[in-house]
């Protein structure tokens, strides 16, 4: 859940410079849960001298002014900006990438996995988490998918969702001849269907959006997509993939750099077996919802009760149950039936 957060100084206004040519510069989110989303800058990448930059940020005139004090702190402008690279589709990533295609002309780029989730939201002219209250319903909390619908989600403005210049699969990027550099885009479905990291394998850096955090635990299908598939077991599958690469740095979307992206993999799995082991001791010997799971679990590194939370924590840690308890299943741990509209999950002893 994306509450379980320590804020720290990596989220103040600024420019970290990574190392030559690679610069992490947060910028400001309308929001209280995660005040920042670092954006990257990537200079000598690209043959034309353009800016190569990794994910756009939320489109509010804060992010647009930060931005242009962080390329002029190294000595360059929003012109320069000439490729963005958008890990997923959440707003804070994506909106503003279109802006600035939209005043600099710069060529956007998303994976081809988040093409259904923007193909729906036009569909529903909302950018309301339609997948996730869905699920919320298949959960038993049908009341608190009513209350999740009356909230103000920020307001739904379509030219900020339009397609991306390019949609990318598991491929390499090139941005110019000899004097160009390259990035390994790898999908990793969890976060979203379509969510990729981009691996500076020269460099050792792996930009990895939400998929990798060094503080926190990513949602897991907060998406606008239809209920059902595996997201949780989806995500479990791209962390053991990242550990098929060659370490490398961590340049997270939310929190610090870290040194070795490896060891953040390590833990955020040993975070999952345990909540898997959570989870199915909770439903014990009777037949439960992921809603009655998820009231007898502690949340967020408080161990906060569940009716602490807000209405939108409280969707969260449901999916994030339902997510786990799906996993149960499909290792053979639980069985599930579906009744009256709701899943019914069983220990199998």
């Amino acid at each position: 859940m994306t509450q379980r957060f320590d804020q720290g100084p990596w989220a103040a206004a600024g420019v970290q410079t990574v190392q030559p040519g690679v610069h992490r510069v947060p910028l400001p989110l309308p929001n209280d849960g995660l005040h920042a989303v670092n954006v990257y800058l990537l200079e000598n990448l690209a043959d034309d001298d353009g800016i190569v930059m990794i994910d756009g940020g939320w489109a509010i005139p804060e992010a647009r002014k930060a931005l242009e004090e962080a390329m002029a702190a190294i000595g360059r402008d929003l012109g320069d900006i000439s490729h963005i690279l958008v890990t997923h589709i959440h707003r804070d990533h994506y909106t503003n990438a279109v802006e600035l295609r939209r005043l600099l002309g710069s060529r956007v780029y998303l994976g081809a996995g988040e093409r259904p989730g923007l193909e729906m939201l036009h569909r529903l002219g909302s950018d309301e988490p339609a997948g996730s209250v869905a699920t919320l319903r298949q959960a038993g909390a049908g009341e608190l998918a009513d209350q999740i619908q009356q909230l103000d989600h920020g307001g739904y403005d379509p030219a900020v969702w339009e397609a991306p210049d390019r949609w990318l699969g598991a491929e390499t990027l090139s941005f110019g001849g000899d004097g160009g550099g390259t990035l390994k885009v790898v999908p990793t479905p969890g976060h979203t269907t379509g969510h990729v990291v981009f691996l500076d394998e020269q460099r050792g850096l792996l930009f990895s959006g939400d998929h990798v955090l060094p503080h926190i635990t990513p949602s897991i299908g907060f998406e606008l997509a239809e209920p059902g598939g595996r997201p949780l077991a989806d995500y479990l599958d791209s962390l053991h993939l990242m550990t098929r690469y060659a370490d490398a740095r961590l340049l997270p979307a939310h929190g610090p750099v870290a040194d070795s992206a490896h060891t953040r993999v390590a833990e955020l799995l040993t975070h999952h077996d345990n909540r898997l082991a959570q989870s199915l001791k909770a439903l014990g010997d009777a037949t439960r919802d992921a809603h009655e799971v998820a009231r007898q679990l502690g949340w967020t590194r408080r161990e906060m009760p569940f009716g602490d939370l807000s209405a939108f924590n409280q969707m969260l840690a449901i999916n994030e149950t339902a997510a786990h308890l799906d996993v149960l299943v499909l290792r053979g741990k639980a069985t599930v039936s579906f009744v009256d509209g709701v899943n019914q999950y069983t220990r199998v002893r």
